[in-house]
């Protein structure tokens, strides 16, 4: 098994300036290099090594922080008593036998392109506990100790696969990657380093509802590279008359790491190739429209964007998932702006022949259970609490096998009957996509113990 030495750089004491990475220095002790996708040569020999060809395919994450009903999304149960189904029916989608919620009129035009896991469990209702173990594939972090313990998916790709074009972030969080209100939380490096984090694009405005009215801002790293380009290129030619003094006395061996490439590449970043990228204005209204002009649609068209320029992993936060009560009004708040993104995203990419390159995973972090409450303290209207018993995820593109539910639950959708789902075996299946041969890489812990990718976990073979 391949062992990967993690450097932990040290920290500095003075912050960046802005997001163009202009205190080179600084920029390197943080490990920010490899947030943006800056390609090491040690992370070059790690694929020939480890036996992982680049195949070029990246992921886009829809995260539905707070957990979703899975009876009102992919998994509808119409002949459940009514304390079981719901406030909806099912409706028939373009694949034979597979039914979504009527609520999902959208995402039932591409089921063909679309795989429903319908067995995933973890069996916990503890938020961190299950929000850990589906995006690291380990139960680690609790409500007792909710520090993360295992570096996530995301985190674990940007390590193992550089941005395809150079002066892109290998790992976007859009607006800001986080996992039950830490950021990035789950969805960060733990072990790996900062390096390796996501790139949160706009940490100001963050956590939106499908329903927020507000003007989304623009990321605010743009105005700072529009505005000091030029003295950014200033500076960066003052500190290179420093490297050599740098790389002289560094005994860890990051400044000699800087090769020529790496620099062309911080130049593409700083003359525009990032710039370009996140900038939404360059879509058409129409393209803005299809997707929906609230926050998750505009995230989930600027994730599309992300995967176009060679960003490897994407996640997009939809949050509010948590319906403890008034489970009609939230769905209702809830699955329209969902099913538009979704809508929007699945045509583009099929648009764009992109389907087979991009894998798109929507998830929570657990279900909901199966019989409805009477509500909770001060709002006595049903709803659903936490159930990690069954949950649904859904897969769309990558080149795997779709048109398919894999797996099935009870007739009131209580837990796995058929073809039972681990969240690593989600997370195997992820790295299968992307040609990383998991089973053979360990990452060193915080000890410098190797620890492996997964402990467990098995693509899924009904997609591949």
């Amino acid at each position: 098994m391949l062992a990967i030495s993690c450097f932990n750089p040290e920290r500095s004491s003075r912050s960046l300036a802005n997001c163009q990475g202009v205190q080179r220095r600084t920029m390197l002790r943080a490990g920010a290099l490899g947030a943006f996708g800056l390609s090491m040569p040690s992370v070059q020999r790690l694929h020939a090594e480890a036996g992982t060809p680049d195949n070029g395919k990246s992921v886009i994450l829809l995260w539905l922080d707070g957990g979703p009903s899975q009876l009102e999304t992919y998994d509808p149960k119409p002949d459940a008593p009514s304390e079981y189904r719901g406030p909806w029916g099912d409706l028939q989608t373009n694949v034979p036998g597979i039914n979504f919620s009527s609520m999902l009129p959208l995402h039932a035009k591409h089921a063909d392109k679309m795989c429903v896991l319908r067995s995933v469990h973890h069996d916990t209702g503890d938020h961190f506990a299950a929000g850990h173990w589906m995006l690291t594939g380990r139960f680690g972090a609790t409500a007792a100790n909710k520090q993360s313990t295992s570096p996530s998916v995301g985190s674990c790709v940007a390590k193992l696969k550089p941005a395809t074009q150079p002066g892109m972030p290998n790992y976007v969080g859009l607006p800001a990657a986080h996992a039950i209100y830490r950021y990035p939380g789950y969805m960060g490096s733990a072990y790996l380093g900062p390096g390796y984090d996501p790139f949160q694009v706009n940490m100001k405005q963050k956590y939106m509802s499908a329903v927020y009215k507000a003007p989304i801002q623009n990321p605010p790293f743009l105005e700072s590279m529009s505005g000091e380009a030029s003295r950014s290129n200033t500076r960066m030619s003052l500190l290179k008359s420093l490297d050599g003094i740098d790389r002289a006395i560094d005994q860890s061996g990051m400044m000699a790491s800087m090769d020529g490439f790496q620099q062309k590449a911080v130049d593409m970043l700083l003359k525009g190739s990032a710039r370009k990228a996140f900038d939404i204005d360059q879509e058409s209204a129409a393209t803005r429209d299809r997707y929906g002009r609230g926050p998750w649609g505009h995230y989930t068209l600027m994730a599309r964007r992300m995967v176009e320029s060679g960003v490897r992993f994407v996640t997009v936060d939809m949050p509010h998932w948590d319906t403890h009560s008034r489970i009609k009004v939230g769905m209702e708040t809830r699955l329209p702006y969902l099913d538009m993104a979704v809508d929007g995203l699945m045509t583009d990419l099929a648009e764009r022949n992109l389907l087979d390159d991009v894998l798109v995973v929507i998830m929570g972090e657990f279900g909901r259970t199966p019989r409805l409450n009477s509500g909770q303290a001060g709002i006595p209207i049903p709803g659903r609490d936490h159930w990690g018993s069954a949950m649904s995820v859904v897969m769309a593109g990558g080149g795997l096998r779709m048109g398919q539910a894999v797996g099935a639950t009870s007739s009131k959708a209580e837990h796995p009957i058929s073809s039972p789902q681990r969240p690593d075996d989600v997370l195997a299946t992820i790295y299968h996509v992307l040609g990383i041969d998991y089973r053979h890489i360990s990452f060193n812990d915080y000890s410098g113990r190797p620890v492996p990718m997964l402990d467990n976990g098995t693509p899924i073979a009904e997609v591949i």
